[in-house]
């Protein structure tokens, strides 16, 4: 272990790195080191960003520094921060997010040692100093001379969501709605789950909904969306509409005949969805988050907004017009999607990617409410189906307590570095 104060700068991007990596990481580095460490989180650009990233990372109290992402290439390219940091002679850059290349330059440019958390692939061994891996299966793709680099400290997802264990005195069955963040997967997305919620609560009256709001959407900005006259989508999906209530502090959209789905606006909403029976989902980070909270789900890839074509420019929005030959053509386009995908047995859902073979079901075409809640009515009438779901997921996942782990890499790299500058390396 250190005996001198050091620097241990994570490297770290989008919202789902920040808060299913960095938390536990942060927290477990903390109560092993003390105030031996100086925690700095530095952020990266990332496409999927909800802009409060750096907010997120300054609520945790373990963390002393944070940088946000729009100063990153001049402290990437020149060692220039915000704030104008200095540094220990000491120090760790740990990777938890962002692109594998910039501990390297990072940990070069400050004398310091490097460490890599890598899910499914790690790249740079000869460069980097050390490597925490989620499983044996990235050691599969690691030349033999550089393996020993490499710990297998398990899933650091898993840690995070070990503090929103499911209860097993619930006995209310909980569906949870997760539309998507942004407009194109939200437009046909949210009127699809509502009328699938509707279809449901009309079979069986007692389940609850919820629905997680992404932190860059606001109430009202998610609820133009169950808006016929803002979302012309609902009537080309047969989706349900609803309106943006609220009693006392719980939003909640309600449908025509009164079905209320609570909004939970709570970020992450890890303890909401493990109290979930099964959740609704389109493709995307989601699907990783359900599986590694071990939360069975039925993905979502509807088609119809093709329908929209029409309004596009070019030639499909021209043939898309063409009377009778436009109607052809939207079906055929939707019918060969869907053939292709079966066919080649292509997956959407992480759970699936991971485990090469369907775990969770994919449900992709012109997909109908009814078709979607009988299938949603089969599990609960079979739990031992969610079950088995629940099993895989895990499976398919790494150990648990992966952040105390990664933790022992740090201390030992760091034991690495200072015996060789003790021997003049």
């Amino acid at each position: 272990m250190a005996s001198k104060p050091f620097d241990l700068i994570i490297l770290s991007n989008g919202p789902g790195e920040i808060t299913t990596w960095v938390k536990p990481v942060v927290r477990a580095v903390r109560e092993r080191f003390g105030t031996l460490v100086r925690i700095s989180v530095v952020l990266s650009p990332c496409s999927h960003s909800t802009g409060r990233e750096a907010a997120i990372a300054q609520s945790y109290p373990e963390v002393d520094r944070v940088q946000r992402a729009e100063y990153f290439f001049p402290f990437l390219l020149f060692g220039k921060t915000e704030r104008h940091w200095g540094w220990f002679k000491q120090g760790i850059v740990v990777f938890l997010g962002g692109d594998q290349f910039f501990p390297l330059i990072i940990g070069k440019r400050l004398g310091f040692k490097t460490l890599i958390y890598a899910e499914w692939e790690a790249r740079w061994w000869r460069y980097i100093d050390a490597f925490g891996v989620m499983s044996h299966k990235v050691l599969a793709k690691v030349p033999p001379r550089y393996q020993h680099k490499f710990t297998v400290v398990g899933d650091l997802m898993r840690d995070i969501t070990a503090d929103a264990s499911k209860s097993d005195n619930v006995q209310e069955v909980i569906i949870g709605l997760l539309p998507g963040s942004k407009a194109m997967k939200l437009t046909q997305g949210l009127p699809l789950t509502l009328a699938i919620a509707e279809q449901l609560h009309f079979q069986k009256p007692t389940i609850k909904f919820v629905l997680p709001v992404a932190p860059t959407l606001t109430l009202q900005d998610l609820a133009k969306f169950a808006d016929p006259i803002q979302n012309p989508v609902v009537a080309l999906v047969n989706g349900q509409t609803a309106q943006l209530k609220q009693i006392g502090e719980t939003p909640f959209l309600e449908t025509p005949t009164g079905l209320q789905i609570e909004l939970i606006c709570a970020f992450p909403a890890h303890g909401v969805l493990q109290q979930c029976s099964l959740c609704l989902t389109t493709i995307g980070a989601n699907t990783a988050e359900l599986g590694a909270l071990g939360v069975p789900m039925i993905v979502l890839l509807p088609t119809q907004q093709i329908d929209a074509m029409q309004a596009w420019d070019g030639i499909p929005g021209l043939i898309a017009k063409i009377p009778l030959c436009g109607a052809w053509f939207i079906r055929w386009f939707n019918r060969r999607m869907a053939q292709w995908i079966q066919k080649h047995q292509h997956y959407f859902a992480w759970p699936n990617i991971w485990a090469k073979g369907q775990i969770v079901p994919e449900l992709v075409g012109d997909l109908t409410a009814e078709q979607v809640a009988d299938l949603v009515m089969d599990f609960l009438e079979h739990p031992q189906k969610l079950q088995t779901i629940r099993a895989d997921l895990r499976e398919c996942r790494g150990e648990s307590g992966a952040a105390k782990k990664l933790t022992q890499v740090i201390a030992k790299t760091l034991r690495t570095h200072g015996d060789r500058r003790r021997h003049g390396h």
